[in-house]
């Protein structure tokens, strides 16, 4: 899921959302094709969302006098009670919306609720689809049907103190052993600093050790996914991330327990010499003690040279199955997610578009964007694109096996094979 604290709110708040995924009872889809009355739209409140609903107010005007005899009621819902909302609106099409953002983790899991609308054929036709980023084309397809168009993404890269490596010495890390190498240095040589910030709480900062080893969450599709989280590979990728919880890094009391959140605030306060962050996390880091003191690169891989994958989060647009306005409702959310709207939702809310040659022209005016455009380019991953994702995410697997790990309840292969089990469990119980 997405998620400013934007991106990061809405990753964390996957656990709620996707822990509560409907479970429907009526998943009629409308006969009808109505071209006039009144569309309802519901998009997820922002902290500071006025921005946001100056973009959106802006595409409704312009909708509305295309389409006479239309109105369209947008309707912004707290993101903490959504998950009520949308089993609400799945389970009785009378209170359902027609077109709704929804976190681009909660795909798998929707369709399978007969939820959203299979609008395979329009996006297909829709000429600007063309330049969609392959991972977030990847978040709006089930078994190679698309299930609503992308809104916005958003990816972590490495973030570093300027001050402190110049005062050091030191150069920009090219590959992960450096990283870690670099970290320990900062922390010999300023001991009230974090060398780079980690947080076994941490998933989406952890993966891309993973990913970078050749590791993968899961292996298949549909119905038939397998934990790949216990193979050679991925323990690989799992030792090299639990390694820096130490005391010449970051001593495992203190960040075991930290999120994503945690880390980035550290950072932004002064208090690391690195860390991994978000686009979303500009603003924090830009209002903390930092200022002006750090840059940002894309994370390293193994390799010199290579860039480590990153999770592409973000927010995707869907029609809901249930609509009577499926040529109206399709196309308002192909204009609420075109190239025109995710351009000035940019410049509104800092969201990354999903286009890669709109990406491009924001970051040629905005050259903090640039290391997460790279990161972009270079590849990124998703999750398992399976309603049981939902299950492993809020009952915490990736965040306990890391957590077991680092405190030494039990080594890799065998926290690693628990959490697999697991995994397995529950892509089994959605079979």
């Amino acid at each position: 899921m997405k998620l400013p604290s934007r991106l990061a709110a809405l990753l964390a708040a996957a656990a709620i959302v996707t822990a509560c995924a409907p479970q429907t009872s009526s998943n009629s889809s409308s006969d009808k094709d109505e071209k006039t009355g009144t569309l309802r739209v519901w998009l997820f409140q922002e902290v500071g969302n006025k921005p946001k609903e100056k973009v959106v107010d802006s595409v409704v005007t312009a909708f509305e006098k295309e389409h006479e005899g239309t109105k369209v009621d947008i309707e912004y819902i707290p993101i903490e009670t959504r998950a009520q909302r949308v089993k609400a609106a799945f389970n009785d099409p009378k209170s359902a919306p027609d077109v709704m953002e929804y976190g681009n983790t909660d795909t798998a899991g929707y369709v399978k609720d007969g939820g959203l609308l299979d609008v395979t054929k329009e996006f297909g036709a829709w000429s600007e689809t063309k330049d969609t980023d392959p991972t977030a084309r990847q978040s709006v397809t089930v078994d190679g049907k698309i299930y609503g168009a992308p809104f916005y993404v958003g990816v972590r890269a490495l973030y570093y103190r300027t001050d402190v490596f110049e005062e050091l010495g030191l150069e920009v890390p090219k590959t992960m052993d450096e990283l870690a190498a670099t970290a320990r240095k900062i922390r010999a040589a300023e001991p009230e600093l974090y060398g780079l910030v980690v947080g076994g709480a941490y998933t989406y900062g952890a993966m891309p050790f993973v990913w970078a080893n050749g590791g993968e969450i899961a292996e298949g599709k549909g119905g038939s996914y397998a934990s790949a989280i216990d193979s050679a590979a991925a323990q690989k990728g799992i030792k090299a991330y639990t390694s820096l919880f130490s005391d010449d890094n970051c001593p495992a009391a203190k960040c075991a327990g930290m999120g994503g959140n945690d880390t980035v605030t550290a950072f932004a306060a002064g208090k690391a010499g690195m860390a991994i962050g978000g686009d979303f996390s500009h603003t924090a880091v830009e209002a903390g003690k930092v200022k002006g003191k750090y840059a940002v690169v894309p994370l390293p891989g193994v390799r010199a040279g290579s860039v480590a994958p990153a999770f592409a989060g973000g927010n995707n647009i869907g029609v809901l199955k249930s609509t009577s306005h499926r040529t109206l409702a399709v196309e308002l959310m192909e204009q609420l997610t075109s190239k025109k709207t995710q351009a000035s939702m940019f410049g509104a809310m800092g969201f990354l578009p999903t286009f890669s040659d709109v990406r491009q022209q924001v970051a040629a005016k905005e050259p903090y964007v640039k290391p997460f455009a790279q990161t972009l380019s270079a590849g990124t991953k998703f999750v398992p694109a399976s309603p049981a994702w939902a299950q492993i995410d809020s009952s915490l697997v990736l965040p306990t096996m890391f957590q077991e790990v680092i405190s030494g309840k039990k080594d890799v292969a065998a926290a690693s094979a628990d959490a697999a089990k697991k995994m397995n469990d529950a892509f089994g119980s959605v079979g």
